[in-house]
Parts: structure tokens; C-alpha cells; sequence
């Protein structure tokens, strides 16, 4: 780690596996914080000011769902959610509520370890591939400034989360090819092909991007579904070029 340690803070209703946590990351270099229920969670975050938050779905006084929603409403903090064995249901509903990963219980602290730095990594990765040396693109009303990572429409700017921004940066960057799911999660998530995860990560931050950026999410123009593969961001004219 540099000058600057970065902070987790790890909130889940089960003294162990809060201690084994705290010990575990904070022996790899980062400053841990800890909260046992979705209140003292929220009351946490806002004192503690972490970099990212790993989030328990079972709680007292406030579920992870709650305390997912309640974080969305003020910040775009990168949030891995602990999801039951199984429960595919927890996973779907955690991620569709602006968590950027989760990891299933029971997990092994080297796996979590291991998806704190690829999201870490990846929030704040700028990608340079296909994209003009002004860092600035625009399509229709929408403006993507991918070295201040935020996006405007018209003159709103969008709040992306970091997973979001990277994902929409990677479909920028090839800009009418498309991308697999399998590739999405590599270049995104850095889930290498041998692990075998849920592809719905995918195909929910997609959905949460059309959401934000498209007219009419039902009937998107910007972000494309590609049959049989993936997805890919609208081809990008450039200035002087003949379409």
C-alpha cells in the first residue's frame, strides 16, 4: 500500500466473522472499521468515510438490502455483499440494488480478499483503448468524461458507480463490437474464464446502466444487446468520418 491506506469497512452481525475480517485485512495493509447491524452500519460509514464496504444480506434493525439502498441514496461506494449459499435470489436482488459484487457464504477470506482488490482495481482503472486523447465522448445527449469517470445527460450529470463507470468505459472503448459476458467479467470484474460465476452480474449492471442513460431503457439505443454473445455500446462516428 502507498501513504494512503485504504479502508474497508466490514459489516456483518457475527462476531467472528467480523474479528477474522478485521484481522485478515488489516494484516494485508488496509484500516478496517466494523459495525454489527444495518444502523450502526450507516452511522459508521458516514463517521469512518471507508473505500469500500462489505455488506452482510442478514441483519438486525436493518437488512443488507436497506443499508444497500440507504448508501446508494448518498454515495457511489464501491459495496461486495455476503449472500447465502444458494440463495440465487440474494445475489440478483443485492446487485440490482447497486452492490458491484458479492461473494457467498460460506467463503473463504482469500476469495473476499481477492474481489476487495479486483473491484479496488477497477474503480479506479482508466482505461486508454479506443478513446479520444480528450478523454471526452459524446453520443446524442450523452457526454462521457473518462478522466473525471463521470457521465452527463444534457446538462444533468448521471451518478454511476465505479463498477458502472468501468463497465460502460470497456463497451466505449470497442465501440460497435461486441463483448461476451465471460469477457465482461474478466476486463470488469477480473474474474478469470476457469471460475465459473453467475453471468446475471453482468446482464444487471446492464440493466442498471440502460436504466440511467437510455430514453427508453425497454428499447435501448445506446447500450445494444448482441444475440447469442453479449453487449455493445452503439458504434461511435467519428467527426469526419462517413458513417
Amino acid at each position: 500500500m502507498e501513504n494512503h491506506k485504504e479502508k474497508i469497512l466490514v459489516v456483518d452481525d457475527e462476531a467472528s466473522i467480523r474479528r477474522i475480517l478485521e484481522t485478515r485485512l488489516s494484516m494485508i495493509g488496509y484500516d478496517v472499521v466494523t459495525a454489527a447491524d444495518g444502523e450502526e452500519a450507516l452511522d459508521t460509514f458516514r463517521n469512518a468515510d471507508p473505500d469500500l464496504v462489505v455488506l452482510d444480506v442478514m441483519m438486525p434493525k436493518l437488512d443488507g438490502y436497506g443499508v444497500c439502498q440507504e448508501l446508494r441514496k448518498e454515495s457511489d461506494i464501491p459495496i461486495i455483499m455476503l449472500t447465502a449459499l444458494g440463495d440465487v435470489a440474494d445475489r440478483i436482488t443485492g446487485l440490482e440494488l447497486g452492490a458491484d459484487d458479492y461473494v457467498v457464504k460460506p467463503f473463504s477470506p482469500k476469495e473476499l480478499e481477492a474481489r476487495i482488490r479486483s473491484v479496488l482495481r477497477r474503480v479506479e482503472k482508466n482505461e486508454g483503448n479506443g478513446i479520444p486523447s480528450s478523454g471526452v465522448i459524446q453520443v446524442s445527449t450523452i457526454r462521457i468524461d473518462t478522466n473525471k469517470r463521470q457521465v452527463y445527460k444534457g446538462d444533468e450529470r448521471i451518478r454511476l458507480t465505479g463498477m458502472e463507470f468501468s463497465l460502460l468505459e470497456l463497451l466505449v472503448s470497442r465501440s460497435g463490437e461486441p463483448f461476451s459476458r465471460s469477457e465482461i467479467l474478466q476486463e470488469v470484474w477480473g474474474y478469470t474464464p476457469e471460475r465459473h460465476v453467475d453471468t446475471r452480474v453482468v446482464d444487471v449492471h446492464i440493466s442498471r446502466l440502460r436504466a440511467k442513460l437510455e430514453e427508453d431503457p425497454s428499447n435501448p439505443e445506446l447500450i445494444l444487446t448482441a444475440r447469442g454473445t453479449g453487449y455493445l455500446f452503439q458504434r461511435i462516428i467519428e467527426p469526419g468520418e462517413v458513417g
